[in-house]
Formats: structure tokens, C-alpha cells, sequence
């Protein structure tokens, strides 16, 4: 079994992180920050940001890995997958610049948190039932 639909989107995040990525080396180049932070506040904000997406979607996209080899249904997963992607994009959109948009920043990081749980659940009770 290939999985597919998780293909789809780890490819998507993949594109998202790469652009943020590039916006990370711009604001480095803009701060003239090329090592750490500096104490620079927008250079450690984009660093947050970045380390934020490494943080928490690898683990959403082996939760909705493992719920596809399990074969949960196609329309979960891609609600899954598409709600990681658009929480990523807005909580990325919400970070930034400064001050945060709190709306777009929190809104994202709420909706990640859904997608782990709602993930985290569904293979716990495949685990178990």
C-alpha cells in the first residue's frame, strides 16, 4: 500500500517550509544576522517561526501516515492533511511580522493542536480496538 494521500501533503508542507526557509534567509540578510539571533527580535521571530513548523508537523504527518496505513477513510485524511496545511500557512502568515497577528498565529497553532489530537485519537483507538 502506498500511501498516497499522506504523500500529497508532506509534499505540500514540504513546499510551505521551504518557503519559509527562504523567508528566514531574507530576514537574515536584511538584520545582517548570520549566526543566531543576535539578540535581533525579528531575527529570533523567524527563527521561532521556522522552528515551530519543524517542531509539530513531522509528528501530525506520521500520526496521518500511520492512520492511512491503517486505512482510515480518504475523506478523514485529506481533512486532515488539509487542515494541517491551511494551520500552517496562517499560523506562518500570523508570525510573520511584528507584533503577531494574533488572529491568524493562534488560529493556526489551535488548528495543529486539533489535527495531533483528532490524529493522536484516531490511531489510539485503532491501537486498541
Amino acid at each position: 500500500m502506498i500511501p498516497h494521500i499522506t504523500a500529497l501533503y508532506a509534499g505540500l508542507l514540504a513546499l510551505l517550509y521551504v518557503g519559509i526557509s527562504g523567508w528566514v534567509i531574507r530576514v537574515r540578510v536584511q538584520q545582517k544576522v548570520y549566526a543566531g539571533d543576535k539578540g535581533d527580535p525579528v531575527m529570533a521571530n523567524a527563527m521561532r517561526l521556522h522552528a515551530n513548523f519543524a517542531e509539530y508537523v513531522p509528528l501530525a504527518l506520521i500520526l496521518l501516515l500511520l492512520a492511512e496505513m491503517q486505512g482510515a477513510p480518504a475523506l478523514a485524511l485529506h481533512a486532515l492533511g488539509a487542515v494541517l496545511l491551511l494551520a500552517r500557512i496562517m499560523h506562518a502568515l500570523g508570525m510573520a511580522r511584528l507584533p503577531h497577528t494574533s488572529a491568524l498565529r493562534g488560529g493556526g497553532a489551535a488548528m495543529t493542536f486539533g489535527v495531533l489530537l483528532v490524529g493522536g485519537a484516531a490511531n489510539i483507538a485503532h491501537a486498541l480496538f
